[in-house]
This record gives C-alpha cells, structure tokens and sequence, in this order.
C-alpha cells in the first residue's frame, strides 16, 4: 500500500514527506530527532522537526491512530485544552517491503513540561497542589464538553506556567469518548481512574527518592476528587434565591467569572407561589479572562495570565488622562468609557497599553535569557518582581527598575529552571 498522510492543514504533507517513514521510528537517525526527553510511553515516540515545527511522533495500530487523531481535532473544536493533531501516517513499509505501525503526529506544545521533568528536583507540596488544581480544571472542562478521558493521569497530562500557577493540556486522548453529555457514573468512573492513577505515580516518584518527603502519594491521589468535586458543584448547583433578589444572580455569575468561566446559557424559573426564583447555570464555557483579553488587545494567553494582564491595564487605564471611569459593562471586570464623548474607548487604550507598556517591557528582556518563557509569563513575572521590591522598598520603584533588577539579579540564577522542555506524546 503506499504511504498516505492525513493532515488538517495542506502545507503539512509537505513537511513531513522528508521523514525517513520506511524507518523504525525507534531507530530513525539522530539528524532527524530532536533531543528532548522522552516520558513514560506505551508507545514508541519521537520528536522530530518538520520545517520549522518540532512535531511529537507516536507508533500505534491504524485504527486507534485515526481514531485518537479524529478525538483531538473534535476537542480542539471544542476548545479544550489538548495538544494539536498534524496528521496520521500509513502505509508505511520498510526497505524490504515490510509493513510498519502507522504514527499519530501531534505539533510539540511549546513551553509544556512533563510531570516527571518536573520532578527532577523534588517539587514543594505547594507546587503540587497547583498541578492538582489545573488537572482538576481539566478534568471539568473534559466533562462539561461530554469527554469521557477513560486514563486521566499526570503522564497523560502536560503543564504549562501560567502566572504562578500551571494550565494542564491532554495530551493522550487514544482511551477517551465523546458523548453529548456525561452521566454521573461516567464521572465518578474518569475520577477513579484518576486517583489511582495518581497515587500509582506518586509512588513511583517516591520509590526513586524524588517524592517530598511530607506528600503522602495516597492523600494526593485523593485531593484530585475533592477539588474536582468542589469545582463541579460550584460550575453546575442549582441555586434558589428569594424572589426580587436578582442581584444574588449576578453575584453568582460573577463568582463563575472569578474562576475563569463564563456562563453561556442559565435557566431561570420562578416558584409557582410566586416566593423564590431558581437559577442554574445550563452551558458554561472557560476561559472568560482568555476572551476578553483577547478581545481587548489580541493577546491570546493562558487564563490565569490574562485575569493578571487585566488587573495590570485597569491600573495603567486609571492613569490615562483621557481614561473616563465607568460602571462596568455585563460580563467584564473593566470600567467603560463608551458613553462619555471625552474618554477614550477601552480598545483604544487596551491597544495602547500592548504598545507602550507590554511589548516594551517584554522585549528589554533578552530572548536567550526567557527559557521556555512565553510573553506574556515574562510580564508577570516582571510584575511580581516589581510588587517585591516595592514591598521592600515600601514605595512603587516603578516597572523599569523591576525589569533591570529581574535581568540582573533574578533571570542568571534560574536559567537552568526556564530552559524549555518536550512535550510527550503519550
């Protein structure tokens, strides 16, 4: 049969013609192979360059192949975080004409970090709690789109930075299902599996010494499922408020907000006595600070990156002179001017903000000292070196001398820490 690739986009055919597929992917040459680390796999995988892209490539049997490629396409429709699908290959076949395992190719997730190269040096229990929070946060985001992963686990899972914090991507869809919506009992089963799972690799860790000495890998399989838990109720209860009391409503709304979700379609109904209202959040999407970020200023950014960003242009908006303060418009946490002919409009000033501040900011920081840094955690990093030394200083020693200070004193010692590392593909 001869070799055929499926891909999303047209020019990616091209650029992966030139890989040696008659080969082995575990023996294919070095000057092909990108030397990154490699985590625990089922699979034979690769990382190669493709044209100017640096792709992750996985053997496996034709049929789960297409079919995990087709999984990670709906979910990137979907908006779930997940590394991108490039193509499937088959038909391959080695020099004597010997059949070969078809790949799954996926674009390497920039930045990202396998959990065990983040335990190269033994992790606080406080980092480990946030990489419980972001899987979490992925887990909801799986089922409210109706995904039954079928193996959440943290080698399944890649972590990027975001603002003191970490964003968890899928990374290995092979076991999952797509279904209109999940029943409980799907749920509870992806949520087993993750506890398991976890508490399996933390004892791993443990057993070759690279496990905090105070984590109990048990407890930590187990905060999977209450903070699940927690999220989901707040994301999905149904709450009965007095009836005229709407405002409790939009309190609610904005509480989704805070978490970074927004909510796309409620059900509101009144009790037949007339007494109390009830409101449930129907559709509810995440990234609200992502969006509206986005939006402003077409910064396209981790969520806990953007609810920073925000935080930082409503301040720099407050100093503009022509910065005309107003309530703020439904579903947004930054004051309007629309209505006042004498201030500028948001954009106007979100757009100024990108080119005065931000991008100034961000380039004063040398491209070989930012690591697997993107922008826009460079700027929050700065921004959190600035509120430090102002703290010490006890007065606002303003955003250039952070930035000196941070490429002088801070960016030397954690070169090492911010070197990028691979993504998996499995």
């Amino acid at each position: 049969m001869a070799l055929q690739i499926s891909a999303t986009n047209p020019e990616h055919p091209a650029l992966l013609l030139e890989l040696p597929w008659h080969v082995p992917l575990e023996q294919w040459p070095e000057e092909v192979l990108v030397p990154l680390p490699r985590g625990i796999s089922r699979h034979v995988v690769r990382y190669a360059r493709a044209g100017d892209e640096v792709i992750a490539v996985k053997e496996l049997a034709e049929r789960p192949a297409l079919r995990e490629y087709e999984l990670l396409r709906d979910l990137d429709r979907l908006g779930i975080p997940a590394v991108d699908p490039l193509a499937v290959v088959t038909g391959r076949v080695d020099a004597e004409d010997a059949p070969l395992e078809p790949v799954l190719v996926t674009r390497h997730l920039g930045g990202s970090m396998p959990y065990r190269s983040m335990f190269e040096t033994t992790m606080r229990p406080a980092t480990m709690h946030r990489l419980m929070d972001a899987l979490a946060v992925l887990l909801v985001r799986l089922h409210l789109a109706g995904f039954a992963w079928g193996d959440c686990s943290l080698s399944n899972t890649l972590f990027r930075r975001d603002a003191g914090a970490y964003a968890a991507y899928l990374v290995d869809a092979e076991t999952g299902d797509l279904h209109p919506q999940l029943s409980p009992g799907q749920r509870d089963y992806d949520l087993d599996l993750a506890r398991v799972n976890i508490s399996g690799e933390l004892l791993d860790l443990e057993a070759s010494g690279a496990l905090h000495p105070s984590v109990d890998a048990i407890e930590f399989g187990m905060e999977i499922c209450s903070r699940y838990n927690g999220l989901w109720e707040e994301l999905t209860r149904r709450s009965v408020y007095p009836a005229g009391k709407y405002h409790y409503i939009e309190r609610r709304i904005r509480r989704l907000n805070e978490l970074g979700f927004d909510v796309a379609e409620m059900q509101i109904e009144h009790a037949p006595n007339g007494d109390t209202v009830t409101f449930v959040p129907k559709v509810v999407d995440a990234g609200h600070h992502q969006r509206q970020l986005l939006r402003l200023t077409g910064l396209d950014t981790e969520e806990n990156q953007a609810r920073r960003l925000l935080n930082d242009l409503e301040s720099w908006m407050a100093t503009q002179d022509d910065y005309a303060p107003g309530d703020p418009p439904p579903g947004s946490r930054l004051r309007s001017s629309w209505g006042d002919p004498h201030g500028a409009r948001p954009e106007v000033l979100a757009h100024r903000w990108v080119r005065d501040v931000f991008r100034p900011t961000v380039r004063a920081v040398p491209l070989e000292m930012r690591g697997s840094m993107d922008p826009a955690e460079i700027y929050h990093e700065l921004l959190e070196h600035r509120w430090y030394l102002s703290e010490r200083a006890q007065h606002d020693i303003g955003l250039d001398t952070a930035v000196d200070d941070y490429i002088t004193n801070i960016l030397p010692k954690a070169r090492e820490t911010l070197q990028p590392t691979p993504a998996t593909a499995d």
